[in-house]
């Protein structure tokens, strides 16, 4: 048995962006922890297989498409997992998008293009599922922010603007609703090589440099993003608010590494 105040027994999560990459890993994670979990996102068939594995957990859900622009989807979403599963305890919001642009080539189109996902469907995602939480007087809200918002990578602007947002909202919404129950943090991960990323570390000079500049030497597994979000999501975390813990293996601590 672990450790009681851990245990998501009973909690209902929603995971936007939670059927791939991340996301996926983190849906299924909360559900070994015991949480029934919903994880949508934008495409029918990812969503339908990581319910199936949900499922094969022994845990509730729902096939729930979403998308993170349209406050319509969300909406819907929400009033679905409150008629069927009954509450909504823990939201964590995973959904993002990334593209290398030089700032000078960088559109305006695609600079509010990242930042509407990353950033506002974030607060969309916040807006729409807090009210529940913060009805019933306890909710915990798991933003997954980046390196990127401590420390700037080159040629995605965009996305490093997206992300110190992230931080900055997550703190603003700790303050804002910590004192009505609902505790609101953010992980930043570290690298972890995803479909979403491959392009940008597989042989390539930035791989290398991203590599020799984490201290353990090595890219980061997704599921050992899972610890974080669990503490998070739960009792444990009770006096946890408006923090962002980096799961990075050490990048954000080190200068020199040789």
């Amino acid at each position: 048995m672990g450790h009681p105040s851990l245990d998501l027994g009973g909690k209902v999560a929603v995971v936007v962006g939670g059927s791939t990459g991340i996301g996926r890993a983190l849906s299924l994670g909360l559900a070994e922890a015991g949480a029934d979990v919903v994880a949508c996102a934008r495409r029918k068939d990812p969503v339908a297989e990581v319910a199936a594995e949900i499922e094969a957990r022994g845990r509730r859900t729902l096939r729930l498409t979403v998308d993170i622009t349209d406050r319509g989807s969300l909406e819907a979403a929400r009033s679905e997992v409150l008629t069927r599963l009954g509450r909504v305890d823990i939201l964590v919001n995973s959904a993002g998008r990334i593209k290398r642009t030089p700032v000078l080539e960088l559109g305006e189109e695609e600079w509010a293009g990242i930042l509407e996902t990353n950033l506002t469907g974030t607060l969309r995602a916040c807006q729409v599922f807090a009210p529940p939480m913060i009805e019933r007087g306890w909710g915990r809200i798991v933003n997954i922010a980046s390196l990127n918002s401590f420390v700037a990578f080159f040629e995605v602007a965009a996305y490093a603007a997206s992300k110190a947002g992230v931080t900055g909202l997550t703190r603003a919404l700790a303050v804002e609703w910590g004192p009505r129950g609902v505790n609101v943090n953010a992980i930043a991960p570290g690298v972890f090589r995803t479909a979403f990323n491959q392009s940008l570390l597989d042989g390539t000079e930035r791989g290398k440099e991203l590599k020799m500049r984490t201290p353990l030497k090595r890219f980061g597994r997704v599921e050992e993003v899972v610890g974080a979000c669990v503490f998070l999501a739960s009792d444990g975390a009770s006096f946890v608010n408006g923090q962002v813990i980096a799961v990075d293996g050490g990048f954000l601590a080190s200068g020199v590494n040789q």
